[in-house]
């Protein structure tokens, strides 16, 4: 007959028996889990980089990017140009607005990738501070900032917005499409109305705008 004792010890026996059971047949998925990939599989994550090239403030410029990356990410993490901004980082604040081909694109919206070749302005191939470009010595001159933050995209969509007034391109509340637009306060409103200033500077943008205007006119 069995002691107290003995059945203890039959029971721990029992218990370290099932444990080294679980472990043995565990081993196996461990061993395949620490299992080197094959060959084929670093093919296909070496596949996934992309070498993009393109000309940026009149420079050429190449990164090596996951494709995945936005304009905006490329500019500022890989490019370490950071006067772009990153805002809503939705395409509905127009801080990350640069210009590609000479137009206003908001760079969070779009790939990296594909803008192979392509020719891209941002804040800083506008102007330098001994050098400044009219629009940023119209928006130093008015306050059109507080704090700064929308600044850099508020100025690349200002200074493309006057190109396609000039090129003719309507905007919603043109009355006439046969006639060329003008720079009134309805157009300078809807054509900047993608770019959103969070302090509230809005009269003193608009008045360095129109002083530009009135300078290319």
């Amino acid at each position: 007959m069995q002691g107290p004792s003995d059945f203890e010890l039959s029971r721990r026996k029992l218990l370290l028996g099932t444990a080294a059971s679980v472990a043995l047949t565990a081993a196996p998925s461990i061993v395949k889990a620490q299992t080197p990939a094959a060959p084929g599989h670093a093919t296909v994550a070496a596949s996934a980089i992309s070498n993009v090239s393109f000309n940026v403030n009149g420079r050429m410029r190449e990164a090596t990017l996951d494709p995945r990356t936005t304009l905006l990410d490329a500019l500022r993490e890989h490019l370490h140009l950071t006067g772009t901004k990153k805002g809503c980082d939705h395409g509905q604040c127009g801080a990350c607005t640069v210009m590609v081909g000479g137009r206003r694109i908001n760079s969070c919206l779009t790939l990296a990738v594909m803008h192979e070749g392509d020719s891209i302005t941002t804040i800083e191939g506008l102007g330098t501070p001994e050098n400044l470009h009219p629009m940023q010595a119209a928006f130093v001159e008015h306050d059109g900032y507080q704090c700064g933050y929308c600044t850099p995209g508020q100025i690349c969509s200002a200074v493309a917005m006057l190109d396609e007034i000039k090129a003719g391109i309507p905007s919603h509340v043109s009355d006439d499409l046969n006639t060329p637009p003008q720079l009134t306060n309805a157009e300078l409103r809807e054509r900047m109305s993608g770019n959103i200033c969070r302090c509230g500077a809005y009269s003193n943008i608009a008045e360095a705008i129109s002083e530009v205007a009135g300078r290319q006119a």
